[in-house]
Parts: structure tokens; C-alpha cells; sequence
């Protein structure tokens, strides 16, 4: 069986970051992955982003099918995305049967910082500072940000780097999925 795992947090938290050095991890061992980068999962489903709210229910659950449809053909998945509502991770939930939401814990402070010098290479850049535009809706700023309420792991990306934070993911995940059987 194969599983799939979504990263969450505020923009600027780590995500993509710890989600390319886990999956690099997990192929180590080998355990291949596919990676869903919000991101660049929008550019092609909504090219001319609005942000609004009925935007990010159709990406994220165009996200969450994708995943599942990946996972019904034998992938593991790894979902890159904020999302920033729990019911756009809660689909996946419904949708995928092994499943695992991954909070990477980040104070804001601290992901405004990064942003400012992230390279992330399908994210868009300066969105703190776009905070302030009449309209903006930005994660954890002027649209609400709802962490997990039981996340099966949370990378605290202030006291872990993102290394660390990998290490203990795929040990976790490990254990979730892989020692159990699962794959």
C-alpha cells in the first residue's frame, strides 16, 4: 500500500524546503515519492491567481484528487501546500486512505524573514510585503491561517533545521507506513 503525506504552515515556514529533503531521504531508501507543489500545481489550474476563496477551494481540491488519484496508481505523494483552511486537508484525508498531515511549525516573525530571501522556485515572492495591498490574502496576515489540530507530525522549524526536521520526519513516516506494513 502506498501513502500520502501533506505539508502545512504558514508561506515561508519551510515547507518546500523539508519536503524536497525528505523525499531525497526516502529515496535513499529507496521508497520513491511524487511531490505536488501547490504552487506550481496552480500555475496550471488557475494561471492568473486571485487568491479569493473559491479559488482555493477548487486548487485544493484539485490538489487533494490529484494526490489521490497518484496514490490509487501506486505512489507515495508528497503534498507541498499550505492550506490554509483544515477542510482542504481534511478532504485529502477522506479522499486518500493512508494519510498523514505534517505541520511545520514556524513563528510568523520567523517566516516573514525567510521569505524575504527564500528561492523557491514556483512560490511567488514578496507576498508579506503584498500584505498590506488592498485585496491581499495572505496566510496568517489577512486571511486565517488554521493549524492542524492533530497533526501525525510537527516539524518545529525553530528549534530543528530543516535537515533535523527531514531526519525526523522520515523516521516517523517510517513508522507510520512503512514498518507497519504499509509499503
Amino acid at each position: 500500500m502506498v501513502w500520502v503525506i501533506w505539508f502545512t504552515g504558514l508561506p515561508g515556514c519551510g515547507k518546500t524546503t523539508i519536503a524536497q529533503k525528505v523525499k531525497a531521504k526516502l529515496e535513499d531508501r529507496s521508497i520513491l515519492t511524487k511531490v505536488l507543489e501547490l504552487d506550481e500545481v496552480r500555475k496550471v489550474v488557475t494561471p492568473n491567481p486571485s487568491y479569493s476563496e473559491e479559488e482555493r477551494e477548487i486548487v485544493y481540491s484539485s490538489l487533494a484528487y490529484m494526490a489521490k488519484l497518484l496514490s490509487d496508481c501506486g505512489n507515495n505523494v508528497i503534498i507541498d501546500a499550505t492550506a490554509n483552511r483544515r477542510k482542504y486537508r481534511d478532504l485529502a484525508r477522506k479522499l486518500v486512505p493512508h494519510f498523514a498531515e505534517i505541520y511545520v511549525k514556524t513563528p510568523i516573525e520567523l517566516c516573514m524573514k525567510r521569505e524575504t530571501f527564500r528561492n523557491a522556485v514556483h512560490s511567488p515572492r514578496g507576498i508579506y510585503k503584498k500584505a498590506s495591498n488592498q485585496g491581499a490574502a495572505v496566510p496568517g496576515i489577512n486571511v486565517a491561517y488554521e493549524e492542524p489540530l492533530n497533526p501525525e507530525i510537527v516539524a518545529d522549524a525553530e528549534k530543528y533545521d530543516p535537515d533535523e526536521n527531514a531526519e525526523i520526519i522520515v523516521n516517523k513516516i517510517l513508522d507510520l507506513f512503512v514498518k507497519s506494513g504499509l509499503n
